[in-house]
């Protein structure tokens, strides 16, 4: 039951971040991104799961995630040189960090959420 839940909230949440990223730059990529995880927890909401695709998709989004620390202006930079200003003052991201480091820990969030389903779905559980 606590996996239906988290999984539809999940699902409602990937497709809500899928929408506000639709008039950014890089829309085909973050609207793809969010997209997918959606379908995946929408899917394992009703008892379909897809290791495979859950562990694909995961390497994917922490690769992505890893080279988005380390990029310039990314988290690293927001980490060691701007001292880890606030990422939430404004919801425009006025600055190459924030962008950056936002989609840092969404890619992480996706990850989690997929890991969640896949360890579920093989067996792993605690």
């Amino acid at each position: 039951m606590l996996l239906l839940i988290l999984n539809i909230i999940f699902c409602i949440s990937f497709l809500g971040f899928a929408y506000v990223n639709l008039n950014d730059n890089d829309a085909f990529l973050w609207v793809s991104i969010y997209l997918s995880a959606a379908i995946c927890c929408g899917l394992a909401a009703s008892g379909r799961f897809y290791p495979f695709a859950y562990l694909f998709l995961t390497a994917f989004y922490l690769i992505y995630a890893v080279i988005l620390f380390f990029a310039k202006d990314g988290v690293r930079d927001w980490i060691t040189k701007y001292r880890r200003e606030s990422l939430v003052q404004s919801m425009q991201a006025t600055k190459p960090y924030i962008e950056q480091t936002r989609e840092f820990f969404g890619l992480l969030i996706i990850a989690g959420a997929l890991l969640i389903n896949y360890f579920v779905s093989a067996g792993i559980t605690a």
